[in-house]
């Protein structure tokens, strides 16, 4: 089965699925790509992207009521 996108955060990344390039949400990507992107990011933009995140997770938590 494969794995269901939920394509959350709305920050997309390219990467090659079944020998074709897709654009997929940094939540949806696996492990081992999501390494690969942080490896060859800089610090600014790591720190951009986990703000974004957190965003996400905010208007998630908001939308649904969600308290843990």
């Amino acid at each position: 089965m494969e794995k269901e996108l939920r394509n959350l955060s709305g920050i997309y990344f390219r990467e090659k699925i079944n020998d074709k390039w897709e654009n997929v949400c940094f939540e949806d990507l696996s492990e081992e790509a999501q390494d690969k992107i942080l490896a060859e990011k800089n610090p600014e933009f790591i720190k951009n992207l986990a703000k974004l995140l957190g965003q996400s997770l905010r208007k998630i938590g908001d939308q649904f009521d969600i308290i843990s």
